[in-house]
This record gives C-alpha cells, sequence and structure tokens, in this order.
C-alpha cells in the first residue's frame, strides 16, 4: 500500500527533480504503472483546477484511494444468514406473544454463533440485521460512570417475564439483587409481585450471601413505598420496616420516575431476562424455570466483565468480610384466622384451600407465604398446600375427606377431590369403579401408614406384573405392608428362621396369584 510520504516523493522526484518513471521506480522500489499513475493524477488535477495551488496542496496530503470494487463476505456465509434469520424469526414470534422484553439482541445473537462454530465477527452481524430489519445506525445515550465503595449499596428490582410452563403461558416476576461494587447478581422467580414475595426475596438474598450491605436501593414500587409524605420524601411499608429492623439496614429511594438512578440494577433486569429467558422459555415446571435461571446466574458472576478484567465473583470475595454481619432468617408470612366452611375448606383471594372434615364451622389459623399456605387448630397442622394464583381454584387433599367418604361412598366419583389428583382418579376409575368402599378403605390405609402416592403407584405397578386381572385392597396392603422400612436395623438370623421367611413369602405369592 502506498503512503503519503511515498506520493510525495514521487511528485518532488519527478516534477522537481525531474527523473523518469523508470527511475523513480528504482530508487523507490516501485511499479512503473504505479508512478505514472499517480504523476498522470497530478498533471491533470494541475490543468483542471481553478485554483491549482489548493488543490495540489490536498492532493500531496491526503492517502491513496483504491478502487476495490465490490468483494464477497467471507464471513457472512449462506448458513450463517440462515441462523441469525432464524433467531430474528424467533424474536417476531417472542413479539407476537408479547414477550418484546425477552427477546435476544445482536450481542445475544453473536454469542449463539460462536457456540456453533462461526468466526464471524460483532459489526458484520450489526450491520446484516440492521440492513436486514430496515434499520439505520442512531446515536446512543452516554452514561457517567459511578464508584462505589466494598459493601456499601445493593440495588433491587423486579422485572416481569413470561414463562411456557407445560405448555401454558404464565406471567411472572423476578426479583434481582444487584452489588453496586462488584456488580454480583442474585435473582429469584414469584408467581406475583406482592409483599410476601418482597420480604422472602429479601431474606433468601442476605442468607445467600451470609451478610448485609449497608444499604438497600429502591425505586417507587408499592411494595417498598407507602406513600409520599411532601414532595420528595416516601413513608416505607411496614414489610420494609420489618425487613430494616431485622437486617439493619439503611435504604434510599430513587425520585420518580428516575429509575435509572440506582444505575446498575435496571441494566442487570434486562440483562439477567435476556441471559436466561432470551434462549430458554419452555419449562415443564415453575421449579425447573428456577433451577435454569439459578445456573444462568451463576455463569453470569463467573464471566469476566469488561471494565474490569474479573468475575462478579472475584470482586464480591472483596467486600465480602465488609458486609455487616448476618442476623438469621426473618419469618415473614400473612396470617388470617378463617371460618371452615360445609365443604372442609377455607377461602382466600378466591381460592379455597382443603382442612380436616371435622373442623366444619370452626376457625382455623392460616398462615400465608410466597408458595404455600398453612393451617393450624389449636396450634396442631389441620392442612399444608401448594399456593394456587388463579381465580376460584380449589386446591383439595383427598385425605381431609376419608371419613365422610366412607360413609358417602358415592359421593366419590364426581368428587373435587378426587379430580385434583390424577393418578388416584386413574386408579380408580381402572380397578375400583365398582368397589368405592376398598378403595377408600387403602387410602386409609395409605393415610394411617403414611405411604406416599409415588410408593403406591410403584406397588400398584409391582402387583400389575405379577397378576393383571385381579388387583384388590388386600394384595396391595399386602405388598405395602412386608416392604422394609428404610430406617430399619438388618439382624441376623439362623438358617431355620430364613427357611421359615422364605417359606412365608412363598404363601404370601401363591396368594396373591389367585
Amino acid at each position: 500500500m502506498i503512503s503519503v510520504y511515498m506520493k510525495q516523493e514521487i511528485i518532488i522526484r519527478s516534477h522537481r527533480e525531474g527523473k523518469s518513471h523508470r527511475q523513480i521506480s528504482r530508487e523507490l522500489q516501485i511499479n512503473r504503472k504505479t508512478i505514472k499513475k499517480y504523476i498522470e493524477d497530478y498533471e491533470r488535477l494541475q490543468g483542471e483546477s481553478l485554483e491549482p495551488e489548493t488543490a495540489l496542496s490536498t492532493f500531496l496530503s491526503s492517502p491513496p484511494l483504491y478502487r476495490i470494487g465490490i468483494r464477497s463476505k467471507v464471513r457472512l456465509t449462506a448458513e450463517v444468514q440462515s441462523v441469525i434469520d432464524a433467531l430474528l424469526e424467533a424474536n417476531r414470534r417472542k413479539i407476537g406473544q408479547g414477550m418484546r422484553k425477552q427477546i435476544l439482541k445482536n450481542i445475544d445473537i453473536l454469542q449463539l454463533l460462536h457456540e456453533q462454530g462461526f468466526g464471524v465477527g460483532y459489526t458484520t452481524v450489526c450491520n446484516y440485521i440492521r440492513e436486514k430489519l430496515g434499520k439505520s445506525a442512531t446515536s446512543q445515550e452516554a452514561f457517567i460512570r459511578q464508584q462505589y465503595e466494598p459493601g456499601s449499596v445493593c440495588e433491587f428490582d423486579w422485572g416481569e417475564i413470561k414463562l411456557n410452563i407445560a405448555g401454558h403461558l404464565f406471567r411472572f416476576h423476578m426479583a434481582v439483587f444487584t452489588s453496586a461494587y462488584s456488580n454480583y447478581r442474585y435473582a429469584m422467580i414469584y408467581k406475583r409481585q406482592d409483599t410476601l414475595a418482597f420480604m422472602e426475596s429479601h431474606v433468601s438474598f442476605f442468607e445467600h450471601i451470609g451478610g448485609v450491605y449497608h444499604q438497600m436501593v429502591y425505586d417507587n414500587m408499592r411494595v417498598a413505598v407507602a406513600k409520599f409524605v411532601g414532595k420528595h420524601e416516601k413513608e416505607p411499608t411496614k414489610a420494609l420496616l420489618q425487613l430494616k429492623g431485622h437486617y439493619q439496614f439503611g435504604h434510599r429511594f430513587c425520585n420518580a420516575y428516575s429509575g435509572n438512578e440506582k444505575g446498575h440494577v435496571e441494566r442487570s433486569v434486562e440483562y439477567i431476562r435476556r441471559k436466561a429467558f432470551g434462549f430458554k422459555s419452555d419449562f415443564d415446571s415453575f421449579e425447573q424455570a428456577q433451577q435454569y435461571l439459578e445456573t444462568i446466574i451463576s455463569k453470569v458472576n463467573q464471566a469476566k466483565q469488561q471494565l474490569t478484567g474479573r468475575t462478579a465473583i472475584e470482586m464480591f470475595a472483596d467486600e465480602k468480610d465488609l458486609l455487616w454481619q448476618y442476623t438469621g432468617p426473618l419469618a415473614c408470612s400473612d396470617s388470617a384466622q378463617l371460618r371452615v366452611d360445609k365443604y372442609a375448606t377455607v377461602s382466600h383471594l378466591t381460592n379455597r384451600y382443603s382442612v380436616s372434615e371435622k373442623l366444619v364451622g370452626c376457625f382455623v389459623d392460616v398462615k400465608i407465604f410466597s408458595n404455600t399456605i398453612e393451617a393450624y387448630f389449636e396450634n396442631t397442622p389441620v392442612g399444608s398446600h401448594q399456593r394456587d394464583y388463579g381465580k376460584h381454584q380449589w386446591v383439595i387433599n383427598i385425605e381431609h375427606y376419608l371419613d365422610t367418604l366412607q360413609q358417602k361412598p358415592g359421593a366419590l366419583s364426581g368428587s373435587v377431590a378426587l379430580t385434583c389428583r390424577p393418578y388416584l382418579k386413574e386408579l380408580y376409575q381402572q380397578f375400583y369403579l365398582n368397589a368405592p368402599r376398598d378403595f377408600i378403605d387403602l387410602l386409609h390405609y395409605c393415610r394411617e401408614h403414611k405411604i406416599s402416592e409415588e410408593n403406591l403407584e410403584a406397588t400398584v405397578s409391582r402387583l400389575v406384573g405379577l397378576c393383571t386381572q385381579s388387583i384388590t385392597t388386600e394384595k396391595l396392603t399386602a405388598l405395602l405392608g412386608n416392604k422394609p422400612r428404610e430406617d430399619a436395623i438388618p439382624v441376623a438370623v439362623n438358617n431355620q428362621t430364613a427357611n421359615l421367611a422364605k417359606e412365608q413369602l412363598k404363601q404370601i405369592t401363591a396368594l396373591l396369584m389367585n
């Protein structure tokens, strides 16, 4: 490539020193055709320009221009383009489902391309996507970097996500914590953005890090701000005061509509949402989604950060000893005293949860957590359920109604209690449709002996393998009763005892086969 210096030397040696093209080529080791081209360009400009001195000065000070034509894109192959197109189409479908905040950005698409072995660059990907979507380059907002002391500030915020759980689209809420110094992140998923979730997320976070930050920063979320007092003052909620009183941290609220004042966490919510649920949003259960999020958070915290060259975990180690002492978990729950109705259920937020059938008409104490509901009568547990966030749902445990069903076996077939337990309903319809009392006796036996549904299902499968046509309660209880306890201590037996035991097992097997 010819430099500005070489370009000047060619003109000077030709016009001032009067050297030939061949001589200049030999001295500068440049092809004669190149020398001829620059000399002709200079002479043409000298004859055409109205201000020759200015034009020639500009010509001699400018780097050479090369006409390279249209080159093929080496890295941006048809295969790379097809992968990008597929990801852009997936983004389009997400937008149609109301999941705009979980679409992949250009940097995420680049990450996937690198994981698949393509060596394409970020600028190439951005240019292709811009051309594909018909967008023009725009200027972006500038930010002022802040400096924080280790252990001093942690920021909190909520982020909404949409996930497909077992084929159904649900809206969830993600609680995100971000250390202002180390950028260490922590997040959990909740079914509702309420006071219990707000408190439980803090309990979980402080337990996770084993300490307490000196100051927590919030925007004007309803679970943290009870009301505005004057123009700038905000009164914290009872929940935030309870957290402060237990963990003894300070707090700060951002100005209204100025969530960006927190600095880190606004970016963290968007970043974690993309890194976790931009790539994957279909799960078999809520618990699986939470475990997946924990895996992604761990990877994020182990990645080196651009501005420091260190991972969040390494930087968090610097501030861990500077955190305030962890005082143990705060028990956080709502409580209510509810009357048990004629269906042996208590009602909370339009949903009904079953308790013992013996408590109809009584008042029970109910503890409400973010994911569970527990009922107590005179300090004795009488019901525990996973909390349902739907409307007008019945959450029923069939074991709460066994005495009533024994008196009214005809009510079993169409009962909601049976519908709430899919496996028990299948077992009843397959083997006990004409013997409801025997089925109720089996449930009684399982309750009294604390037989889990998984244990019962395994025993039924074993019995079906022995005698497909005849499944009875007597045979099932015989097998369940002869299963060794997991905590049983084996004892030594003599040969005579072993022989007698084998003979009894043969008799039981023969009985089951009849």
